[in-house]
């Protein structure tokens, strides 16, 4: 009896142990190159031509590959480390980034960085997919989902979205509150143009 159940014991001790390598050898996690990866942003007046746009960058993250297929990761996003592209004198430049760092937008004080974190990756064909992800800015986490396409040679995942600001309680002058003076409201819609490298 006693030997009946060493040997129950090494066949189940057997088994989690192979179905542990097993899982570690089906999924891996890859971590971006953070310089190389790159996120740009884009907001326009709501209501007449003209608007913004820079870029930002991720502190970290890692995409999970499972059976040789994205299925997951989880990025932060540095959001003191935004730029605007479009402003060519320094000190207007610089007070519009001041801005979107300050309470009206982003308030990097309180809140210094953003997290994507994917839960589910549709694939239309190899190298394109649906990806679906909680994004948190500010505190407020929020589903959201995009097309993505991956080039496996130079190792880069490239994708395009908007995402209304105001989900995420970023309404400075969004179209919503400012019925009187709407020349000066700003689209909701802020779009990303996204590279990520490993």
């Amino acid at each position: 009896m006693k030997k009946l159940l060493v040997l129950t014991v090494i066949a189940i001790c057997t088994f989690l142990t192979s179905y542990g390598q097993s899982k570690a050898l089906g999924q891996e996690e890859l971590d971006i190159n953070t310089k190389t990866s790159v996120i740009k942003w884009s907001c326009d007046y709501a209501f007449y031509f003209g608007g913004h746009d820079g870029d930002i960058f991720f502190k970290e993250g890692y995409f999970i590959k499972s059976n040789g297929l994205i299925t997951g990761g989880t990025f932060i996003i540095d959001l003191n480390s935004i730029t605007n592209n479009d402003i060519e004198e320094e000190e207007p430049r610089n007070g519009l980034i001041e801005h979107l760092k300050n309470e009206d937008f982003f308030n990097v004080t309180r809140y210094p960085t953003a997290k994507l974190v994917i839960t589910k990756t549709r694939y239309h064909d190899q190298s394109s997919l649906q990806i679906f992800a909680n994004l948190t800015i500010k505190g407020v986490t929020k589903p959201i989902d995009f097309q993505a396409k991956i080039n496996y040679d130079t190792k880069t995942l490239n994708t395009k979205f908007k995402i209304d600001r105001t989900l995420w309680g970023i309404n400075f002058k969004s179209k919503s509150s400012m019925d009187k003076l709407k020349e000066s409201a700003i689209a909701d819609g802020i779009g990303f143009n996204v590279s990520i490298q490993l």
